[in-house]
């Protein structure tokens, strides 16, 4: 598994020392265990995870400087991505890692022990997280891999951010009218659209990192009590 991580990570241009590949490794081994107990993930062969995991999650780097020590979120993070593998990649950042199952958390939790990093696990709703001040405006990245629609997304996780920090939302391809229709959201939530990355992952296919810079504060209404928020029904 180390060498078929270094070399998914070698083509995306980032390079792996061997604490890291092993720490990979680690990290790969416990979510197959624990994924005999709860659904973390359907990929579960090598080459797949290493490709559509792990590299996939350390693609943020090339579209993103992160300032050292950065404080990082990963909104509804599942079984660990994008963050775990950011911190393995930067062991600096200081990482919080949020979900609303506990299972989940008591998984992460023994992952990074494993591993050797150490993350916050916060047992959270994001709407609810980006509600408490304990976290609200507190990060200089929010980040999710999460499948809600880009305006949904956006008011999820630009609560998170202080004012420059941004949210890097991690999405598949095709994503035009799905961004469109985001902007009114983004803008209402003190965002800016500040790049959108397409390019295609090897042997996983289509990707879009939209990065979206914090301008000023988010409104104290946001992010409401809703399961799905719905802002295009609200733009026509």
């Amino acid at each position: 598994m180390k060498n078929i991580t270094k070399a998914a990570c070698s083509a995306i241009g980032l390079g792996l020392s061997d604490k890291q590949a092993a720490q990979f490794e680690s990290y790969y081994e416990t979510l197959l265990e624990w994924n005999k107990k709860i659904n973390l993930t359907r990929i579960t062969e090598p080459g797949e995870v290493a490709v559509k995991h792990f590299a996939d999650s350390l693609t943020l780097f090339n579209f993103l400087e992160l300032k050292e020590n950065a404080r990082v979120i990963d909104v509804g993070t599942g079984a660990g991505f994008p963050g775990i593998p950011l911190k393995i990649y930067r062991p600096d950042i200081e990482l919080t890692l949020l979900d609303s199952l506990n299972k989940r958390l008591v998984f992460l939790s023994e992952a990074c022990g494993n591993i050797g990093i150490e993350a916050k696990t916060v047992h959270s709703r994001a709407e609810d997280g980006g509600k408490n001040k304990l976290y609200r405006e507190k990060y200089d990245l929010a980040v999710s891999r999460a499948v809600a629609r880009l305006s949904t997304l956006s008011e999820y996780c630009l609560p998170y951010v202080r004012v420059g920090g941004v949210f890097a939302a991690m999405k598949g391809p095709n994503l035009g009218p799905e961004l469109e229709a985001a902007r009114d959201a983004i803008k209402a939530l003190g965002g800016k659209i500040e790049s959108v990355n397409e390019f295609e992952l090897e042997g996983a296919g289509g990707r879009t990192i939209v990065i979206i810079k914090k301008i000023r504060p988010t409104s104290p209404r946001y992010p409401r009590q809703n399961a799905k928020i719905d802002w295009e029904k609200q733009a026509e």
